[in-house]
């Protein structure tokens, strides 16, 4: 994989970073982590599988992989739990995650500029569900960051199952390691504004990697604007730890036109619902989802007492 990644930089506009992108990366797969082992095993359980060609069939990113073992294909997969991002088929197995990915890419796909050719970040990836996606909609190479080492490694377990993969890429980093160069298109920020204690930072970090006229699309919590400008949770939002700011649209378009981004659309607001996020055995056993964080007798307030999670959808231009 990582062969085919530095010869899809040099041909793209990644090619000034790569060295660096490598070299950060090589540093954060060095980590004491004890379940390494165990991933890794994974892996190379899956290399002995057959392989297949991928494509989208919704709502699965799908690998038709003929005379698979479904059991022992789901046996290795399950050594790399949860699983948040999807869903998967890999031959007769569907693998269906926490979320229901398609029902994001569904909102957006149609309204974002065209990834055919383009340099494309996906900031946040996760197991490189979307980042898959923006490859087969004819990215000349998408790049997943992802900070979570198990994320990485479901990347690279799906990764291994596919017969000439698309050029998709999840590399080990934080949006603040990448270098300070203007070098993609297009950058995807979904679901990770919220999780910073700096929303301004995070949307000009964004902006610094944009070349002129790039898109980024910002997809992220919020709140309905009859509740405020803002909520700051005190302690836990939806049992989440780390949600520090919920705002409103308004608020999101504000900050966004102080940054300096143009031509800034809303194109979505959603409300979660368990047919989006759900608990399934692909995320472990007695693991909470939506149905777990939301009050049993309002489920337009969480479980604190707050407005029930709400996603918007953004589109601006550098």
């Amino acid at each position: 994989m990582i062969n085919n990644f530095i010869k899809k930089c040099a041909q793209s506009k990644l090619s000034s970073i790569c060295d660096e992108l490598l070299d950060t990366s090589k540093q954060a797969m060095t980590v004491n982590n004890g379940n390494i082992a165990k991933w890794e095993s994974a892996i190379d359980e899956l290399k002995t599988h057959n392989k297949g060609r991928v494509n989208y069939q919704p709502p699965y990113l799908n690998i038709e992989i003929l005379n698979s073992d479904t059991k022992l294909t789901q046996q290795s997969l399950k050594k790399l739990t949860p699983w948040r991002k999807g869903p998967y088929q890999i031959g007769g197995l569907k693998l269906d995650s926490e979320w229901r990915g398609d029902m994001k890419w569904d909102r957006l796909k149609n309204h974002i500029q065209p990834l055919k050719g383009k340099t494309v970040l996906d900031v946040g990836s996760g197991n490189g569900y979307f980042t898959y996606l923006m490859a087969l909609s004819g990215a000349q190479i998408a790049l997943g960051i992802e900070p979570f080492l198990l994320f990485n490694y479901q990347f690279m377990s799906i990764h291994t199952l596919i017969n000439n993969p698309p050029s998709a890429f999840v590399l080990p980093l934080k949006l603040e390691q990448m270098p300070k160069e203007a070098v993609f298109d297009t950058v995807f920020s979904m679901g990770v504004l919220y999780h910073q204690k700096d929303p301004l930072l995070h949307l000009q970090q964004l902006k610094t990697l944009l070349i002129d006229e790039g898109e980024l699309i910002l997809e992220t919590l919020i709140i309905d604007k009859k509740h405020g400008k803002q909520i700051i949770p005190k302690d836990r939002y939806a049992r989440m730890r780390n949600v520090w700011c919920l705002p409103s649209t308004d608020t999101i378009h504000t900050w966004l036109k102080k940054v300096g981004f143009k031509n800034i659309k809303l194109l979505d607001t959603t409300k979660t619902t368990p047919q989006e996020q759900r608990s399934t055995h692909w995320i472990g056993d007695n693991t909470q989802s939506i149905k777990d964080f939301l009050d049993p007798n309002n489920d337009d307030l969480t479980v604190e007492g707050l407005p029930a999670p709400l996603r918007a959808i953004f589109t601006c231009q550098k």
